[in-house]
């Protein structure tokens, strides 16, 4: 495995700062903050879960014309599915049917299940994609499932 170039691994690790910080204050801070950096905490797992789906797709769209021709339809599927998942946990939130709690651990667990897609991309992706893209997965699933049970 080739080495993750250090912008990707330095700005993938700034990217989990939002959602640490929203957990700690949800668990440690002062009570009036607690609701706040959930709400916050659930756009913010909303927003990466769809810049997911985005680098999927630009993967897709960079693949070589061959692939792109009959092989990754499914991940021209896959690629949409984040954002339609993280619109339709947040308008059910907004509409009252889902409690905060739910919110954050559906949308923790979609980030978790994403691996899965980043694992199947495979030789499409740099080669250090999986070194990146698994431990900023699960801290940061872990962190939105955290924020939800606190």
């Amino acid at each position: 495995m080739t080495a993750v170039p250090p912008w990707p691994r330095l700005l993938g690790l700034a990217g989990l700062l939002p959602q640490l910080a929203c957990a700690i204050i949800a668990w440690m801070g002062p009570a009036q903050w607690h609701e706040p950096s959930r709400v916050i905490g659930a756009l913010y797992a909303a927003l990466i879960l769809t810049f997911l789906g985005g680098t999927w797709w630009g993967i897709a769209a960079a693949a070589p014309a061959a692939e792109r021709r009959g092989g990754l339809a499914w991940l021209w599927i896959a690629a949409v599915i984040p954002s339609l998942f993280a619109w339709a946990i947040l308008s059910l939130s907004y509409l009252g049917e889902l409690a905060a709690e739910a919110v954050l651990v559906m949308l923790g667990a979609g980030i978790l299940v994403a691996l899965g897609v980043d694992w199947r991309i495979g030789p499409l992706a740099p080669r250090w994609w999986m070194q990146l893209r698994a431990p900023l997965s699960l801290l940061l699933g872990i962190a939105t499932i955290a924020l939800g049970l606190a």
